[in-house]
């Protein structure tokens, strides 16, 4: 019975823990999202990967505070890592498009309402960012075309954020027809 009664005072111990991590986190990315102008849903995205993590830290730690034996936890630990390699491994695009949104939320200058301009040698891509998903980058771009590219390729190309003055050169650009030789 005292065991149990450990098991458990440790066990609130740990939910009490887990929960005032999850206030500073949620005050830390509030934070920082307000001093570097992000979007609500990119803030939403991010708040759900790290109480996620959290999530899994604490079902470790609670599994070790009721007495799972070692043995035990680790054979479970390595049956579920090997499905989920095996998952990650077929769909790996998930797990780069995932780790590129944190990058892009925490790192990358580009924010939604910038005009951007996304070099590569096949494509000239030039638009207003309209939204930045958990997976997806969507651009409208000057042609009227919206475009949806993975986070992980928009990580790969190089991006240009045009500057006023540079979107004024390229309207004008896009406005000069030549002249006919009528």
């Amino acid at each position: 019975m005292a065991a149990h009664k450990t098991e458990l005072i440790l066990t609130l111990g740990l939910i009490v823990f887990m929960v005032i991590i999850m206030l500073l986190i949620k005050k830390s990315i509030r934070k920082f999202s307000f001093v570097r102008a992000i979007e609500i849903n990119r803030r939403k995205v991010i708040f759900n990967l790290c109480y996620f993590v959290i999530y899994v830290i604490s079902g470790i730690i609670l599994a070790i505070i009721w007495g799972i034996q070692f043995k035990d936890f680790t054979v479970f630990i390595s049956s579920v890592l090997a499905v989920l390699g095996i998952g990650f491994f077929a769909q790996w695009s998930i797990l780069s498009s995932l780790t590129s949104c944190m990058i892009l939320f925490f790192y990358h200058p580009v924010r939604i309402g910038h005009r951007i301009r996304i070099i590569d040698k096949d494509y000239n891509w030039i638009g207003e960012v309209k939204n930045i998903t958990a997976f997806y980058f969507f651009i409208k771009t000057d042609n009227g075309e919206y475009i949806s590219l993975p986070n992980s390729l928009v990580m790969q190309k190089g991006i240009q954020i045009l500057e006023e003055e540079e979107q004024k050169e390229l309207s004008l650009e896009d406005d000069i027809e030549p002249a006919s030789n009528e």
